[in-house]
């Protein structure tokens, strides 16, 4: 496992981006210099993430994500066990 951290991600087990191992490893991803803790996917090489919205639901009752364009930097923040 390399250290940085894969191109597309997210927290949905349901996603084809999702996985475990990488997500085991508590990535963080600072969007446009912030940190932001409700990030639900990322795409690093088309610069978006998608963020849940508080206290808001969609149709099917999950929480509703907005897509945020701009710079995406992943990185972990729990060192590779070896």
């Amino acid at each position: 496992m390399t250290d940085t951290p894969p191109d597309r991600l997210s927290v949905d087990p349901d996603s084809p981006y999702y996985d475990e191992t990488v997500l085991a490893r508590d990535v963080g991803v600072r969007f446009k210099g912030a940190e932001k803790n409700n990030v639900e996917e990322y795409c690093v090489s088309e610069n978006w993430v998608r963020v849940s919205v508080p206290n808001t639901k969609d149709r099917h009752g999950n929480p509703l994500l907005i897509k945020l364009t701009g710079k995406v930097e992943p990185y972990y923040r729990l060192p590779a066990k070896h």
